[in-house]
């Protein structure tokens, strides 16, 4: 992604236990973590490596007329195709705007459920999160000089001063030609010719 990433707070995982987290030594299978952006974006892109969790869940806080409001923008998206195997794991990930059920425009908030229901793993999270804005259509991109100075394409080139394109399309085909005829006629001993062809010329 070329866009540059927006300033965001990420905050501690927080984990969702059923029973008492003293008393129940079972690991939690759900985490969340919530990340703050500085001020409300239009995402395109969010971005981050896997770190053992197989789903996850994404969760929006958009203003709308002067209010917050939470909407779900990608439930249960697989990250490990096995949640018992190591494939996807350690994977980098990027979630496109054209993949979520509906537009993070105006987010403030982006919650990221993690879920990993294999006893398999110790620690489950996600790394090295990004946040990328849309582009803004009015803003002017850094073009090149050299692009500025290519011809386009509706405009014809001035071809003055140059030879016909079917006379030197001729003159090269004979000339191919006439060095065809010059291989195929050449002996076994190195700088003997045919007579006849030499004659010719």
């Amino acid at each position: 992604m070329s866009a540059k990433a927006v300033s965001c707070t990420i905050k501690s995982p927080v984990a969702l236990q059923i029973g008492d987290a003293v008393s129940d030594s079972s690991r939690p299978g759900v985490y969340i973590t919530d990340i703050t952006l500085a001020e409300p974006v239009n995402i395109q892109e969010i971005s981050f490596k896997n770190y053992y969790t197989a789903y996850l869940t994404v969760r929006l806080q958009r203003r709308e007329d002067g209010s917050a409001k939470w909407v779900t923008c990608l439930r249960n998206y697989c990250l490990m195709s096995n949640p018992h195997a190591e494939a996807g794991s350690h994977d980098y990930f990027s979630i496109y705007r054209h993949q979520m059920l509906t537009e993070p425009d105006n987010v403030t908030t982006v919650r990221l459920i993690l879920r990993q229901p294999s006893s398999e793993w110790l620690n489950f999270s996600i790394e090295e999160i990004n946040i990328y804005p849309c582009a803004k259509e009015d803003s002017e991109r850094d073009v090149p000089a050299w692009i500025s100075t290519l011809t386009p394409v509706e405009e014809p080139l001035d071809l003055n001063g140059l030879p016909d394109p079917e006379t030197v399309s001729s003159s090269i085909q004979q000339m191919w030609a006439l060095t065809e005829i010059m291989q195929a006629s050449q002996t076994a001993v190195e700088g003997s010719y045919d007579v006849k062809l030499l004659s010719y010329t």
